[in-house]
């Protein structure tokens, strides 16, 4: 038996239907051994100045590594095919390890793509774990450690409870809050533009005015654009000029990671981590006409290469689709776009060309083919010619004043025969130069310079990839993480950095310059590419680090002012005798005691700084252990009655839930559901309990879950504070009144 280790479940069991009986295909669920949870994980050895790393098996873990290491017990060969970049190489060597396994002894195999062809071929040309990609990303993963372990604490601790620092993070939302700056400090200048139209209905631009050329910001005022106005009128025109040429638009590139979640944002509203994860499923694994197969290549890639087998393929597609004018002479091949892309690494297309959008379309979800078939035609259209226009240039000329109108008409479609053309035609009258030119309308009008545009996801990442920070797999975390921590909101597509991104980058500029400096940022990331090519060692790489940034953080407690609120209130503590202080913290005004961790007392405020008195919710019931009412309280495991006497008296009790008969009948058996408690809260579970074991947070309904395979039922429930249906089975979630209008 030969065992193939790879890093998800879906991959596994695509790759186990190719090959069949004598290989075993197992998972292991992404990084089974990592640097710990609940400390820092880093040993400095002072004598060679190196960083050492504790890694260990994560409980959750532990079941898997327990699988793998009884599957690899009766290989007679054991097959590391983790996903090839750093990440996948640092895995397969963590699973060596992990299974007590010397990772140099183990077979390395890789693709770009779950085909049979392709596993075929990576299994007879196997090589070796590759150290210096492992190195490169231990590197990485050390030094994204040391920032976090050690900023995160510091920022928490000088501003407020929840904040975190992080090396491509903090760099990556100085460029939001930069970009606010420029927004606030923008001062809007005032001009004007002589809108003018020749007959018939010809759009013209003023170019010259008295022989000066103007611009779009050459009219500075009412008085200025009044005066040409007047010019105009009184001019006389003639077509001086008329100039005809050909100009073509290139095809475009096929797509890498960073162009995928750009144009999957401005075409379909996607999101970075929605394009990731519906690509790692088409790359992983989805139906098709000949059973389950990855339908596209691996999706965190930043190479354009291309497999000649799969252009010479397409071409062949183009030919018999539009016929040979469509078909460029030779292959067309594209050159690197980002800093220290990965060549060996191929660009996103379709694995299986036969499996085109219009088949696909019986076979994936809605999402899935939009996706797909951005995927597939931007493949086809990158092997196609390019699109041709005609432009077309008229001068219009007077004595005082001179106007040009621009127009232009596709003539040959090329490419935009697949993507269809964006820019529509503008086509001009048929001219002749001399020809009197009448104006048919001409309207000053007043314009104010515009601040330039916040970011969107898809400009952000565009701007992370032109200076060369992160890499493909970074990009929709980072954006990910900003957004979780609440220092940038998302809304109509744009980033817009909270108040408390500002303070934070203030502290980081003074404090820790290079972290938020995006040259730097860059720069380590191109020393992390010299270590993948074993030219820097990693070690040397975090010991230049290391040193000088632990200066930083010493010197940052010292001189760091603490902007937590500490205002002593005149009152002491009624349960130590403590001072209390009002203080700040994530979600506003608090007052504490000064005690504290000693004393947790607490008292909510309002936004005056007044005490608020909690209300506790009487019940109808007595403690029956010393006669004094029972009131609500709200525990993590739900509501539970108290004894008011507390904490002379403990005594408590679950709320009983209300006996309720839902009208729905259980989608399993058809059973009665009734309302029911655990201390979990209350569920919704069916009376043929223990045969049927159907359990619901939320009321079933009787409508049925659209999503392909799956069988079960919507429950109306409130997500994120908006109302929705949610799968009681695979959790799919629904506005409820998209679904109610169906």
């Amino acid at each position: 038996m030969n065992l193939i280790i790879v890093e998800s479940p879906a991959k596994a069991r695509t790759i186990k239907n190719f090959l069949g009986k004598g290989y075993e295909v197992i998972a292991s669920k992404g990084h089974i051994r990592d640097l710990p949870k609940s400390r820092f994980g880093i040993t400095v050895d002072e004598q060679t100045h190196h960083l050492i790393p504790t890694y260990s098996v994560a409980k959750e873990n532990a079941p898997t590594v327990k699988e793998i290491k009884a599957l690899a017990k009766k290989a007679d060969t054991i097959y590391i095919a983790t996903d090839e970049d750093r990440e996948g190489e640092a895995i397969g060597w963590h699973i060596a390890h992990a299974i007590k396994k010397d990772p140099e002894e183990l077979p390395r195999i890789v693709f770009h793509e779950i085909t049979k062809t392709a596993i075929k071929h990576a299994l007879d040309s196997a090589r070796k774990i590759d150290m210096n990609m492992v190195n490169a990303q231990q590197a990485r993963r050390l030094l994204d450690r040391v920032v976090g372990y050690k900023l995160s604490p510091l920022l928490a601790s000088k501003i407020q409870k929840g904040l975190s620092g992080g090396r491509v993070q903090s760099s990556t939302l100085k460029l939001v809050v930069d970009r606010e700056r420029e927004i606030k400090a923008f001062i809007p200048v005032e001009y004007w533009s002589i809108d003018t139209v020749f007959k018939t209905n010809i759009d013209a631009t003023l170019i010259t005015h008295h022989g000066d050329k103007l611009t779009k910001l050459s009219i500075h005022n009412k008085d200025e654009a009044d005066a040409i106005t007047a010019s105009v009128k009184a001019d006389n025109f003639v077509i001086s000029k008329i100039e005809t040429k050909q100009r073509k638009t290139s095809t475009p590139p096929p797509f890498m990671t960073s162009t995928l979640q750009q144009t999957a944002s401005s075409r379909l509203g996607f999101s970075p981590k929605k394009t990731m994860m519906i690509a790692q499923t088409l790359y992983e694994g989805v139906k098709t006409p000949d059973g389950t197969s990855g339908v596209i290549t691996y999706m965190r890639t930043d190479s354009l290469n291309m497999a000649n087998e799969a252009v010479g393929a397409i071409r062949g597609i183009i030919e018999n689709r539009f016929g040979k004018k469509y078909l460029p002479k030779n292959p067309k091949v594209y050159g690197k776009k980002s800093k220290g892309a990965q060549e060996a690494h191929e660009a996103i297309r379709p694995t299986m060309l036969q499996f085109t959008p219009e088949v696909a379309q019986s076979f994936l979800k809605a999402d899935e083919i939009k996706l797909y078939r951005l995927i597939y035609e931007r493949f086809m259209a990158c092997q196609m010619e390019d699109a041709i226009f005609e432009q077309q240039s008229i001068i219009f000329k007077g004595k005082e004043n001179e106007y040009r109108a621009s127009g232009r008409k596709l003539i040959f479609d090329g490419f935009y025969a697949v993507t269809g053309a964006e820019d529509k035609d503008k086509l001009l009258p048929t001219l002749k130069e001399g020809d009197k030119a009448d104006i048919q309308s001409i309207k000053p009008e007043q314009h104010f310079t515009e601040p330039p545009a916040r970011y969107s996801e898809a400009s952000l990442i565009k701007k992370l990839e032109s200076e060369g920070v992160g890499r493909p797999s970074t990009y929709a975390p980072t954006i990910a993480t900003l957004s979780g921590r609440t220092y940038v909101s998302i809304e109509k597509k744009q980033i817009i950095p909270t108040e408390i991104a500002f303070t934070v980058t203030e502290i980081l500029e003074k404090h820790f310059a290079n972290i938020v400096d995006i040259n730097f940022t860059a720069t380590m990331e191109e020393k992390l590419d010299e270590v993948s090519d074993g030219k820097v060692d990693w070690q040397k790489l975090l010991y230049d680090f290391y040193f000088p940034f632990m200066k930083q953080i010493e010197e940052g407690k010292e001189k760091i002012v603490s902007l937590k609120l500490a205002k002593p209130l005149g009152r002491n503590c009624p349960k130590c005798g403590s001072e209390l202080l009002l203080r700040s913290g994530r979600y506003g005004n608090f007052i504490a005691c000064s005690g504290f961790p000693k004393c947790k007392y607490t008292e909510q405020v309002d936004e005056d700084g007044n005490k608020v008195e909690k209300k506790e919710q009487l019940s109808d019931e007595v403690c029956e252990k010393c006669g004094k009412e029972m009131v609500v309280k709200s525990g993590r495991n739900g509501q539970f009655l108290a004894c008011s006497g507390y904490p002379e008296c403990k005594n408590t009790k679950s709320i009983a839930v209300e006996e309720k008969i839902s009208q729905t009948p259980c989608p399993d058996c058809g059973g009665k559901l009734s309302l029911k408690n655990s201390r979990r809260g209350p569920f919704w579970g069916c009376e043929n309990y223990p045969d049927c074991k159907f359990i619901s947070k939320f009321e079933p309904t009787t409508i049925k879950c659209k999503e392909k395979g799956c069988k079960g039922v919507l429950a109306p429930r409130t997500y994120r504070n908006k109302e929705v249906y949610e799968c009681v089975k695979c959790k799919a979630r629904t506005p409820r009144e998209e679904c109610d209008a169906k």
